[in-house]
């Protein structure tokens, strides 16, 4: 019975269908929505949203923890309800849209949202939409599988919408730690000294009066589409294990490293699940995303505790932990993206950070985000909140793409999200590039033999002696800085005809 998680009584005569909730968002209105990487979105408002779009004029700005699932994004852009879209999605669909200038997307660093929100340097939160799976007799909301943005989101809003998913489990209710920052300039410290600290309250605490509408949902999360590892992952994967190795040998850093944090998606994901194998134990992790991986390294007894926003995970990965999501709960901790990716916490614990890069080039800038410098593909993420504050930033790619038609490693990136300053490490199948300590010019020769296929090293071995002889503390040759880009443009890939068709 639904109202057994609606502990507050008075809230009950609040239970409404998806269509009337969603009367309650206007014409131009701010939406904060609960979702982070497809986990913890609202599903039945948005789509009841969609819908009235289709009939009348209706655009918001949607504003998010990070992608949603449900095929939310898709769905409401194909419908034209989203004029601007904050701070990140990962739709083909609205990726479209947004390269076609149709929505204004906001591209933001992850811990930076609620910041701007709380400091009113972006417009205020009209009505908030958070999942949950239960209200307290306090009417505080207890989240589900993740909490993003969803508690300043609550906190901050008009009216708040909340979408009472029976599906998930009411195992669920504990494993949250809401805590809010105070307000600058007086901001105290963040009381997190380990990843397993809890500072705060397992629900978001609310002005029920502000609980517009509750819907009563049964809808499962969207799955994660996590490739399984192949040789390049693997290869990927040894590189980093045993430059972790010498770390230990060198005495910087013990057996049991330091807490991991690993981006979204399928490489890294491979690389993290290669620790099982490798001789570092009792590991400890502060992410904001928890993949498969993170608990094949528990079930593999490598793993001690882990702290996210969110859990994320394959259809069957899922129904094996939220089945059994009691076996992990007291070593796993869900804490708003504003905490999970605060720079002074990620800076105090000294974090081991693995993102992807879409492409680095030999001096070690890293581009995160566009293709072809203007096309948008998801987005930085929290990637930037972790690299600039890492212990060790580390960037993985495999060396090629599209069949090798395109390289990974290039002169000179397109589009910068990570600068040089902020990169440590570069790791493809191919090798690792230590970059620390290093200048440019001693950074070139190291990413060209030790991260680059073969392929394409003469080409660049050929680009960096042209340059090395103009001069220069980053030496480039302007004219060809971007030549590899313009080939692929003109002919389909980054290779001259005559190699390519060997």
């Amino acid at each position: 019975m639904y109202r057994d998680r609606i502990g507050l009584t008075s809230l009950w005569g609040k239970v409404v269908g998806a269509e009337e909730a969603a009367m309650h968002i206007k014409d131009g209105m701010v939406v904060g929505m609960s979702g982070f990487t497809r986990a913890g979105d609202a599903k039945v408002v948005p789509m009841a949203l969609a819908e009235r779009a289709t009939e009348e004029k209706l655009k918001i700005t949607l504003m998010t923890g990070a992608s949603l699932g449900s095929d939310i994004d898709k769905t409401l852009a194909q419908a034209g309800c989203l004029s601007r879209r904050i701070p990140f999605q990962a739709d083909p669909t609205l990726r479209k849209s947004i390269n076609a200038g149709e929505v204004m997307f906001v591209d933001q660093h992850l811990s930076e949202t609620v910041e701007m929100l709380r400091s009113r340097q972006m417009a205020p939160i009209d009505v908030a939409v958070i999942e949950a799976v239960a209200i307290t007799p306090e009417g505080g909301i207890i989240p589900t599988t993740s909490i993003g943005n969803s508690a300043s989101f609550a906190i901050l809003a008009e009216k708040i919408i909340v979408e009472i998913n029976l599906h998930q489990s009411l195992d669920l209710i504990g494993l949250h730690d809401v805590y809010i920052p105070t307000r600058r300039p007086h901001r105290e410290p963040i009381p997190l000294v380990t990843p397993s600290d809890r500072i705060g309250l397992p629900y978001i605490p609310v002005d029920p009066s502000k609980i517009a509408a509750i819907v009563i949902t049964e809808k499962n999360d969207s799955s994660a589409n996590i490739a399984p590892a192949d040789a390049e992952t693997k290869a990927i994967a040894d590189h980093l294990i045993d430059f972790f190795r010498q770390e230990v040998r060198k005495g910087r850093i013990g057996t049991s490293l330091l807490p991991l944090q690993a981006g979204i998606g399928s490489i890294a994901n491979a690389v993290l699940g290669g620790f099982i194998d490798s001789p570092f134990h009792d590991l400890s992790m502060y992410s904001e995303v928890l993949q498969d991986c993170t608990f094949d390294l528990f079930d593999s007894g490598k793993l001690k505790f882990a702290s996210g926003s969110s859990i994320t995970l394959s259809g069957p990965r899922g129904k094996e932990v939220f089945g059994n999501i009691g076996k992990y709960k007291d070593r796993l901790v869900l804490r708003p993206q504003e905490v999970s990716n605060h720079p002074e916490v990620i800076r105090r614990l000294g974090l081991i950070c693995i993102n992807t890069a879409l492409e680095a080039d030999i001096y070690g800038n890293v581009n995160s985000t566009h293709v072809n410098a203007s096309m948008m593909m998801n987005g930085i993420g929290g990637s930037g909140d972790f690299a600039r504050n890492a212990y060790l930033s580390v960037f993985v790619t495999k060396s090629m793409a599209k069949d090798g038609r395109i390289s990974s490693i290039v002169p000179m990136v397109t589009h910068v999200d990570h600068c040089e300053h902020d990169v440590d490490i570069i790791v493809t199948e191919r090798g690792l590039a230590d970059l620390r300590g290093l200048a440019p010019r001693e950074r070139a020769n190291l990413m060209i033999e030790h991260c680059m296929h073969p392929d394409y090293r003469d080409l660049a071995r050929d680009y960096l002696k042209d340059a090395l002889g103009r001069g220069g503390h980053t030496p480039h040759v302007m004219e060809r800085a971007f030549e590899w880009h313009l080939a692929f443009q003109r002919t389909g890939s980054m290779l001259p005809l005559a190699k390519a068709a060997e």
